[in-house]
């Protein structure tokens, strides 16, 4: 079965999220717990935390299938000692309040070596710093979304993530969220059908299938291999609607959140029946 849902506003307070996401149709969302573009924010509230599972609960979503996302300040690999330590700090936060939340995902970018440091180097410390937030918390798993490569952003390659994952201690808590429009800007062909194919089982060669935990699914404004991440609504980039049948009809996205980050909110509700309608 497919879960699909958009990346919805938790203005106002989280409990709003899902009221949100029922709204377009929803079976799947994405959310923020705090606001993405500050360092600090208040503890969640009681009352807010017990509206969240209440709402999550009548309107129908499962923590399964809620892909929470941590904020764009986060640099997990981080070159500098007082960037890193507030990146991991951070980053520790937005754990806790997904196990408050009972949540059992959090997606996040995996970070940028700045030009400062090695790639290497750069992704043994983005393990390192999952290491850390895995040992002080429970339940929840630590989701690295791969990049379009923009900037000195890593984890654009199947082997930055695997680089990753195998450093890992606990891997029962860390798993992989592919983004379309990032994993066609960074080179690899899933427009072409032949080559999808091709994709997909390299992605499992390397990362290994077991590991994807979520999808972001958006159009893509930029060509092939252009490392520059622009995301387009359904059927309006560059995949055309031939893309999104196959995507949808695919057996390896069933049972997982599937979740649109396409920029038009007012085409949601109509991207999410138009999906629906092209499963087989």
């Amino acid at each position: 079965m497919k879960f699909i849902g958009p990346h919805v506003s938790a203005g106002g307070g989280v409990e709003n999220a899902p009221l949100n996401a029922h709204q377009v149709g929803a079976k799947a969302f994405a959310l923020f717990t705090k606001n993405q573009r500050q360092w600090m924010a208040p503890p969640l509230k009681a009352e807010n935390i017990d509206k969240f599972k209440e709402n999550c609960a009548n309107y129908g979503f499962s923590p399964d299938y809620i892909l929470p996302h941590d904020s764009y300040l986060i640099n997990l690999g981080h070159p500098q000692h007082e960037g890193l330590l507030k990146s991991r700090n951070a980053f520790l936060d937005e754990m806790q309040r997904c196990e408050q939340l009972g949540l059992k995902l959090l997606n996040f970018h995996p970070g940028s070596h700045l030009n400062q440091i090695s790639l290497e180097e750069c992704l043994d410390r983005v393990a390192e710093s999952i290491n850390i937030a895995l040992d002080k918390t429970e339940n929840v798993t630590a989701v690295i979304e791969n990049t379009a490569g923009q900037g000195s952003n890593v984890g654009f390659r199947f082997e930055h993530l695997a680089h990753i994952i195998d450093k890992v201690e606990d891997k029962s808590r860390v798993g992989v969220c592919l983004d379309t429009c990032h994993t066609y800007s960074a080179g690899y062909d899933i427009k072409d059908e032949e080559k999808y194919v091709g994709v997909f089982k390299n992605f499992d060669k390397i990362v290994g299938n077991k590991y994807l935990k979520g999808i972001h699914l958006n159009d893509t404004k930029k060509e092939l291999g252009s490392r520059v991440d622009r995301h387009d609504n359904i059927g309006k980039g560059l995949f055309g609607l031939d893309f999104f049948r196959r995507f949808i009809n695919d057996s390896l996205f069933e049972n997982m959140p599937i979740i649109l980050e396409t920029p038009d909110e007012t085409l949601w509700k109509d991207e999410i029946a138009l999906l629906y309608s092209f499963i087989e």
